[in-house]
């Protein structure tokens, strides 16, 4: 039987891809109003520090949101918490485009980063309840390239409509209709997204089950405070990357920005390559720590390298693409890992709590970042985003560290 003709794998397929398009979806909406700042600027005369201030509230609320909202999820399920979230993000769309001023723009943004912090819970509780533990690590190498895919989609479509319409409120309320689309397709598939319909993907219950049986008592849990400084660290890079890698490589090796911007979407692109590898990978071993220290390992020295300035400029775009390679082969190991350290019955809490570390890098990370260039320092830029891929190394392996002992323990206690 082939695998396109084995019904679980067109199920599996079918969860993997839903929940792709909603994790896609909430990327685009990250970036809901980033590329129409120039319009907006001009029409409401408004500062470049109010529009960072948009990215700010977003990022706040999200993070703090998604803290709680694995406690939602947890109580009540993930499809209807994710139905929420895809509503709230085409809410958020309404309240910007129909927006008179600074206010509203800021209500519509904090709307948007209440829908984008259900995510991560909702998304990674379906998957590990919906989907065969033989094809978790596809399932989280996608989930990831969907979300790039999503980051890579919204400046065309919003630039473009904008460009075409001459209105930043045309390619806002269009970008609703983005929404309400998705959110169809998805509530017509409920049933596949019903978690309380286990796939059993979940792993058996852990010594640490009982750690977890209180509402917060995962949170006594060392594991799940290292993989919330993984990613909080992680986070700090590509927010590094994101920022202000453009503008570093413009005062650092004489390029043009246009070409310096198309050295971040090459970074991006490779990014996305490196996912699909990663679930191969990730599926293949059990140490993910150790192969997500090996990718991040490369991706910090090519970082530090980049910063150094000692390659010609003709090097920067190849050097890019393998920093983000590196990332993205990592990537779904990232995940699985968490999921390793998650207690049973407290996945969506976990998720939400160490992926919030994820909005909290990336508030933070363009204050940081945008100090250093302040400061005249573009090649000071990369060698911290490879000092934060290398502590994220550190919390990697400690995290690995710890799962490898418990597993130790459950071998032990078997015999």
């Amino acid at each position: 039987m082939t695998h396109t003709s084995n019904p679980e794998f067109r199920n599996d397929a079918k969860v993997i891809g839903l929940v792709g398009l909603a994790h896609g979806v909430s990327h685009f909406f990250q970036l809901l109003l980033a590329p129409l700042f120039p319009w907006i600027k001009a029409e409401l005369g408004l500062s470049y520090a109010e529009l960072g201030g948009l990215m700010a509230v977003f990022f706040v609320v999200s993070g703090v949101g998604q803290a709680a909202s694995g406690f939602v999820v947890d109580r009540v399920g993930a499809r209807g918490v994710l139905f929420a979230g895809v509503a709230l993000l085409g809410l958020a769309a309404l309240v910007s485009g129909l927006s008179s001023g600074y206010a509203g723009l800021a209500l519509g943004a904090a709307v948007a980063g209440l829908g984008n912090c259900v995510f991560h819970p909702a998304d990674f509780t379906l998957l590990n309840r919906r989907v065969s533990t033989a094809r978790l690590a596809h399932a989280f190498s996608v989930h990831g390239i969907t979300g790039n895919l999503g980051y890579a989609a919204a400046p065309i479509f919003l630039v473009g409509i904008a460009q075409l319409s001459g209105s930043w409120r045309i390619a806002v309320l269009a970008a609703a209709g983005v929404a309400v689309a998705v959110l169809l397709l998805l509530a017509l598939n409920r049933r596949l997204l019903d978690d309380r319909l286990s796939h059993e993907a979940s792993v058996e219950a852990k010594p640490e089950a009982v750690a977890a049986g209180s509402t917060l008592g995962f949170l006594r849990l060392p594991q799940v405070w290292l993989c919330f400084a993984f990613f909080f660290v992680s986070a700090l890079a590509i927010g590094g990357v994101q920022s202000f890698a453009p503008t570093a490589l413009n005062q650092l090796y004489g390029m043009p920005l246009t070409v310096a911007a198309l050295a971040y979407t090459a970074f991006m692109l490779a990014s996305a390559g490196g996912m699909v590898l990663g679930g191969f990978a990730g599926g293949r071993t059990r140490d993910h720590d150790r192969l997500i220290a090996g990718c991040m390992a490369a991706a910090g020295c090519l970082s530090i390298l980049l910063g150094l300035a000692l390659l010609p400029a003709a090097m920067v775009l190849p050097l890019m693409a393998l920093i983000g390679f590196g990332s993205g082969v990592a990537n779904p190991s990232r995940d699985l890992l968490v999921r390793a350290a998650a207690p049973k019955g407290a996945t969506g809490r976990v998720y939400g709590t160490v992926y919030s570390g994820l909005d909290a890098g990336m508030a933070v990370a363009p204050v940081v970042f945008g100090l250093i260039m302040d400061a005249a320092w573009p090649g000071m830029v990369f060698a911290a985003i490879g000092g934060c891929q290398f502590l994220a190394i550190a919390a990697a392996l400690a995290v690995g560290g710890e799962s490898r002992r418990r597993r130790g323990q459950e071998v032990l206690a078997a015999g």
